[in-house]
């Protein structure tokens, strides 16, 4: 563990988060927050479920419910979500924050991530998806530490001279940006593969770095896609995963990608770390 800590603080190790950190976390009316692809897709539909066909992946329910109820509805129902309820971040975050890597990608949708880097100026890239006058599927912000706000900058100012947050499916803040209906994520992996998700800089900056995943679950295959995309390059990594046994599409993600597998609960590999 010793080591693994050190890795991310110099960097050559990229935490790189998704909802299954928040398995233990409820909110103070005492309701669970989305933590896998089934809760989140309750949460979406109100708590009701919906046919097999859709509950696969919650991008079928919140596609089917974009199309009955209009974009404006799915983005305010999935800032609802989380801006809604007021919860304590999982324990993972507040250990970056004593870490401070230098980069960090999160897949989640609120804006836990945000708080590891709350006390120092850092960059934060946003996914976007679905947008007219250009190819890019992003959005360069850098948090100034004195006002406590993010302000949209051009994508050639990023560098590494400061902490870099990378977001790609989207966050509750600076504005209400996600990437959640299939529609989302077709376009977003469609230009992800013409070398559009991410800037100039962070493409060579992730370059013979090696992940750290937690909290995903790569039976999926919309997210399986998204990670392999984010980390082309990779040099190996490890993957928290207490599950004994994986589908046949996990286990091939993790031998493609020369994962190590840390058979531990986050909450335990959290508290050995």
């Amino acid at each position: 563990m010793n080591n693994i800590k050190e890795l991310i603080v110099n960097g050559k190790l990229v935490p790189f988060l998704g909802m299954g950190i928040f398995k233990d976390t409820v909110a103070t009316d005492g309701t669970h927050m989305p933590f896998d692809s089934d809760s989140m897709s309750m949460a979406l539909n109100d708590n009701r479920t919906m046919s097999v066909r859709l509950m696969y992946e919650y991008s079928r329910v919140a596609m089917s419910l974009e199309q009955r109820k209009g974009r404006e509805f799915i983005v305010a129902k999935t800032n609802h979500i989380y801006s809604s309820k007021v919860y304590e971040p999982p324990l993972i975050y507040k250990t970056l924050k004593e870490l401070q890597p230098p980069y960090v990608i999160d897949t989640n949708l609120d804006d836990s991530a945000c708080k590891i880097y709350d006390g120092v100026n850092h960059f934060m890239i946003v996914g976007t998806s679905r947008v007219m006058g250009g190819p890019d599927r992003f959005i360069v912000y850098k948090y100034d530490v004195s006002t406590k706000t993010y302000n949209e900058i051009e994508k050639n100012e990023l560098n590494n001279s400061i902490p870099i947050l990378f977001k790609p499916l989207g966050s509750t803040v600076p504005n209400k940006n996600f990437i959640i209906s299939d529609a989302d994520f077709v376009d977003w992996l469609t230009e992800a593969m013409g070398g559009f998700a991410m800037p100039v800089f962070l493409k060579e900056y992730k370059d013979q770095k090696s992940y750290l995943f937690i909290g995903l679950d790569f039976s999926r295959d919309t997210l399986r896609m998204v990670a392999n995309e984010l980390t082309m390059g990779l040099d190996g990594g490890y993957i928290v995963e207490d599950k004994e046994i994986l589908s046949k599409k996990e286990e091939q993600f993790i031998s493609t990608h020369k994962l190590d597998k840390i058979a531990l609960s986050v909450q335990e590999f959290i508290e050995g770390l």
